[in-house]
């Protein structure tokens, strides 16, 4: 016989993936003024009161929605990242470990817009949720920085890293930023400068030890 309990499982984690979806297609097309409720259930296709198994607030589902990013971009970067430790002599691989982020802020410009103002902001619902994803951000970039045989063994070093850590991550969001508002249209000429900084950085480091 078939696993009913399993079935109803699968089909609540479907309809929780349908509203995400929703919720993320009304950003791209109608931005942070465009959710609400009614109209993420109106895109899914689903009943409205069905929202509120899933999700206790609009806040609730946007903090899924960054989790879910998370999960789905995390491993993508870190692979782009381990290929080009992998091979440090490779500059189309170091570019590529910087071309991945930048474009999956640029894919979806409304949310990445939107996650940035809530890290900054203390009143923010999201704040909590968003800072959480940035230092784990920043603690996974500072493991692929010693990994690509960067000094982190002391704790000098290590809080070295970390304000490096920072410096990629902000630079990649502020290039990304220029980039959506067409100040810097070719996104080539971004990765140039995110490589220049990396490069400098990374020289200083080394001769550093």
């Amino acid at each position: 016989m078939p696993d009913v309990t399993m079935s109803r499982r699968e089909a609540k984690d479907l309809t929780r993936r349908r509203l995400l979806a929703s919720a993320l297609r009304i950003l791209d097309t109608e931005g942070e003024a465009g959710l609400s409720t009614g109209n993420v259930c109106r895109n899914a296709g689903i009943a409205q009161s069905t929202f509120y198994v899933h999700f206790r607030n609009m806040q609730d589902l946007l903090q899924a929605l960054g989790e879910e990013a998370g999960r789905r971009t995390g491993p993508v970067v870190r692979e782009a990242r381990r290929r080009s430790s992998a091979a440090p002599h490779s500059a189309e691989r170091l570019r590529e470990a910087f071309r991945v982020p930048l474009e999956m802020m640029c894919d979806h410009p409304e949310f990445f817009r939107l996650s940035v103002r809530a890290r900054y902001d203390r009143s923010s619902p999201l704040g909590d949720a968003a800072r959480r994803r940035a230092a784990a951000t920043r603690a996974q970039l500072v493991e692929d920085l010693v990994a690509a045989g960067l000094p982190g063994g002391t704790d000098a070093q290590r809080a070295r890293l970390e304000m490096v850590a920072d410096g990629v991550y902000g630079l990649t969001e502020t290039m990304a930023t220029g980039h959506l508002e067409g100040r810097y249209p070719d996104l080539e000429e971004c990765i140039d400068v995110l490589v220049a900084f990396f490069a400098g950085v990374r020289a200083q480091l080394l001769s550093a030890g």
